[in-house]
């Protein structure tokens, strides 16, 4: 056979897609494809209809028409053929049969048209095939991400040790009595705005007036941190991922801010005098086999007190022997590990008022699979025409109840769109960033399993790392505060808050 062009229209006769495989005029295809749909309505065949010199095959996809302009000496049978691959790679590269789409789209369907005929002649390709040509997989690339990657992980390394470092400093002053938000030389207590606003005035350093050598002051410019907080790790990582670098080994950028967003979200409740406030965070690893690679989770109770008269108190604590306590040094360490009561270790040092105080922190660390409260398992299977995605969640963790639940599910890129057959809750899909979002609202003990599946082009690498997140008003370990004394041994009201939350839960 021989194909002089493809073409995808609408039924009006509009062309939105156009590929000659032979020298044609643009004359000549414009009149040729203008004359398509007049003689299609007049035709009585269903599939092709034919001029004294040329034979168009079509066939209709909603309300388009992928049209093949042929030779009336090409095989009929082998252009049907032809032309229902054409007609399955349109909606794999035009992402939907929507014409603002398939013009937008239309260079990714042009190279897909390419790799089907070569001058004129059918290529023997299926449709996965022409995926793998169109994504140019590349040995050098791979290795030149993992490269990037290593060094990506490295720097992160370094900036943790400049922040236990920094950490570190400032509880060295904190301990000794000084300003930790000081930066002056030594013991001295000039301030950074000082000493550079000398030596802009006077180009000869002279000796600070007496007057300069008062309290510390806190700065107050803009002037470069030095990694003190997360905040600046995580700045640097959306800085890559805006040059176009994947940072794998740390959540994205996205679910970061939406972790965030959700423990931001939670409602206030109504704050007695005695409040505690119970915060757990979650970080989960673990491969696409099941195997946990690494699963820590931190807490910390905190106090806070309103009223003058309730500042040497006593907090009876229903807590949990399998998580590794940790008290603070003002806190009666004894009391607490015989009765679980959290107290001043000294009665004349009563806790800080209208001031947020960790009291007892907790940890666990462990690669038990049994104790993750989220297990994913994401089995894709490579087909001849792309890949079909069976993901299954399960809630070992039957105490709780997470809120908001976001599993982000990557998608290879310039396929198109997933074709989801079953989804246990609602899914979305973000075009711009080739991405999944499969959520449910609540997930608990009714509904502790769940499955989503959908077909999309791609391999089995294309769906990792899979991240979740979630929030949750319980405890994992169950620790409360269960009651309240006064020194005198009266009961005293209290109100308490608790949440959970992931800071990274992937599945790699």
């Amino acid at each position: 056979m021989v194909l002089l062009a493809a073409a995808v229209c609408n039924k009006s006769g509009k062309v939105l897609v156009s590929r000659q495989f032979v020298e044609m005029t643009r004359a000549r295809i414009e009149g040729l494809l203008a004359a398509f749909p007049k003689l299609m309505n007049s035709g009585k065949q269903h599939t092709f209809v034919e001029t004294d010199s040329v034979r168009y095959v079509y066939q209709a996809l909603e309300q388009l028409f992928v049209v093949l302009i042929t030779t009336k000496a090409s095989n009929i049978l082998e252009d049907l053929e032809t032309l229902r691959l054409f007609a399955r790679v349109v909606p794999e590269y035009g992402r939907s049969l929507d014409e603002s789409e398939i013009q937008e789209n239309s260079f990714q369907i042009i190279f897909a048209f390419d790799e089907i005929v070569a001058l004129g002649y059918r290529e023997s390709v299926n449709l996965a095939q022409i995926n793998t040509f169109i994504q140019m997989d590349s040995h050098e690339e791979k290795v030149a991400i993992a490269l990037r990657e290593t060094q990506e992980r490295e720097a992160k390394q370094a900036m943790r040790e400049k922040q236990k470092e920094f950490d570190r400093m400032r509880k060295e002053k904190q301990r000794h009595g000084g300003n930790p938000y000081s930066n002056g030389i030594g013991g001295g207590s000039i301030s950074s705005a000082s000493s550079s606003s000398s030596m802009i005035t006077s180009s000869t350093p002279t000796e600070p007036a007496p007057s300069s050598y008062s309290a510390p002051k806190r700065p107050t410019g803009t002037g470069m941190k030095l990694l003190g907080k997360s905040k600046d790790v995580n700045q640097f990582v959306d800085q890559l991922t805006s040059e176009g670098e994947r940072v794998e080994s740390m959540p994205s950028a996205a679910a970061r801010k939406s972790a965030v967003a959700k423990v931001a979200a939670i409602p206030e409740i109504n704050k007695e005098s005695v409040h505690t406030k119970i915060e757990e965070k979650i970080v989960c690893v673990s491969s696409r086999t099941g195997a946990l690679e690494n699963l820590e989770i931190n807490g910390t109770l905190f106090l806070y007190l309103s009223d003058s008269s309730n500042d040497n108190i006593a907090i009876k604590l229903c807590d949990n022997k399998q998580a590794q306590f940790t008290t603070n040094p003002s806190i009666d360490k004894k009391l607490f590990q015989s009765q679980s009561i959290i107290a001043p270790r000294d009665k004349n040092k009563p806790f800080p008022l209208k001031q947020q105080v960790g009291v007892v922190r907790w940890r666990l660390q462990t690669t038990d699979e049994s104790v993750m409260p989220l297990t994913i398992n994401c089995w894709p299977n490579v087909t001849s025409s792309g890949c079909d995605v069976n993901i299954e969640y399960e809630l070992q963790a039957t105490n709780l109840e997470l809120e908001d639940v976001v599993i982000s599910i990557p998608l290879p890129g310039g396929v198109g769109g997933p074709r989801v057959s079953q989804c246990d809750g609602d899914y979305n899909y973000d075009s711009r960033r080739n991405l999944l979002e499969w959520t449910m609202p609540v997930i608990d003990e009714s509904n502790a399993i769940g499955t989503v599946e959908f077909s999309i082009a791609g391999n089995e690498d294309d769906f990792f790392p899979v991240s979740v997140s979630f929030v949750s008003k319980k405890s994992f370990f169950d620790i409360s505060a269960v009651g309240v004394k006064s020194a005198d041994g009266k009961s005293l009201k209290f109100s308490t808050e608790t949440v959970l939350y992931p800071e990274r839960y992937d599945i790699v």
